[in-house]
């Protein structure tokens, strides 16, 4: 079924809505679920937990790119789980390197508080994106985004680990100064 049928089908308070949207993006959320919490039965609750958002979201939001609106709820829910399982540890992880990584541009160690500032924070991350090439855009976004490991994203790519670490170091970088310019941080 068409995305913009799927959402009408929310839009009007229909259950079948669900049904075609767990059909249609069951195996995508649980994809990018899984690779954040690491745990099967986890990214399951995280997925069935993307669907009940979606239906208290959708009215009054609207999404244009449904998959994109998806991920971003499931990628949150999956990240807020993923932080309650491990308040107490911290390190060599993959989704704590990848936070880390790029709260070094984002923050001085002070969290983003208001949702204006957030909001515009999100806005000026995007402008910046939009400004670099289809390479250093995809490889970012699957490294921050999707949070795949460095040698995930060379092999899906073709390209070498280093080459994916060196854009990154020089995109978070870029964006250090971006933000600095744009006198978000």
């Amino acid at each position: 079924m068409e995305d913009e049928k799927i959402v009408q089908l929310i839009w009007d308070r229909n259950e079948n809505g669900i049904n075609e949207l767990s059909e249609k993006y069951d195996r995508y959320c649980f994809c990018i679920s899984e690779r954040i919490v690491h745990d099967e039965e986890d990214a399951k609750e995280c997925v069935n937990d993307t669907w009940l958002r979606t239906w208290n979201t959708i009215p009054p939001s609207r999404p244009s790119v449904l998959s994109t609106f998806l991920a971003k709820i499931v990628r949150n829910l999956s990240l807020n789980r993923y932080r309650d399982m491990h308040a107490l540890k911290r390190g060599g992880n993959s989704v704590n390197i990848a936070i880390e990584e790029l709260n070094e541009c984002i923050t001085d160690g002070k969290t983003v508080e208001k949702d204006m500032e957030y909001k515009l924070l999100t806005e000026s991350i995007e402008d910046f994106l939009w400004k670099q090439t289809k390479r250093k855009r995809t490889v970012f976004l699957k490294r921050y985004f999707y949070v795949m490991d460095i040698k995930e994203i060379a092999e899906e790519l073709d390209i070498k680990e280093g080459t994916v670490k060196s854009i990154l170091s020089r995109m978070r970088k870029e964006l250090a100064v971006w933000l600095e310019k744009e006198a978000v941080v």
